[in-house]
């Protein structure tokens, strides 16, 4: 329960600093973007905020598959960063089942166990019991979720298929925020 309250609560502070911080920043100015030929403005900046790059990492699944998040892709991704202990991933773990499925000829759902606060065995075991068909990534060291910002769990980015942030959710949220957000994302 403590483990709970305080992830909450980091979460909490996390999703205030981001408030807080987008409110003092300035509006973007014109050398902050790029535009190429034919597309749409893109940030020139790369972090893990709305409306920036998705920062780039390359992981592998258990059968050494590699996935690619940065830049173009042929879909957009929902990358989700979980931990098997963690109580809110487990709550989720159905609806992301579910919206795997519903969406997979559209956008790629990605999930990311950061490894570093986890074990193999339990986040496999978590898999199993989830029936989680999705790709699973292992973050064996943390470096991706660091370039994120990770500071809870679960911890979602959907990002579009130009590798843009269009939103970033810390915690547990209903499934039809999730959908609603993923479905302006693959108009």
């Amino acid at each position: 329960m403590k483990k709970s309250a305080g992830v909450l609560i980091v979460g909490v502070l996390f999703i205030l600093f981001g408030v807080w911080q987008n409110l003092s920043q300035s509006p973007a100015s014109s050398n902050e973007l790029r535009q190429g030929a034919g597309e749409s403005a893109l940030p020139e900046e790369t972090g893990p905020q709305v409306g920036k790059l998705a920062p780039s990492f390359t992981l592998k699944t258990d059968e050494g598959t590699k996935y690619e998040v940065g830049g173009k892709q042929d879909k957009a991704i929902f990358l989700n960063f979980w931990a098997s202990w963690c109580t809110p991933c487990q709550a989720e773990a159905p609806d992301l089942v579910k919206l795997h499925a519903k969406y997979k000829d559209k956008l790629e759902l990605l999930s990311v166990n950061v490894t570093n606060y986890d074990t193999k065995e339990k986040a496999k075991e978590f898999v199993n019991q989830y029936g989680m068909v999705n790709p699973v990534l292992w973050d064996e060291k943390g470096e991706a979720y660091k370039l994120y910002n990770g500071i809870a769990f679960p911890t979602n980015i959907l990002i579009d298929k130009n590798g843009v942030i269009r939103e970033l959710f810390i915690g547990l949220r209903p499934p039809k925020e999730l959908e609603k957000a993923i479905d302006k994302v693959i108009e």
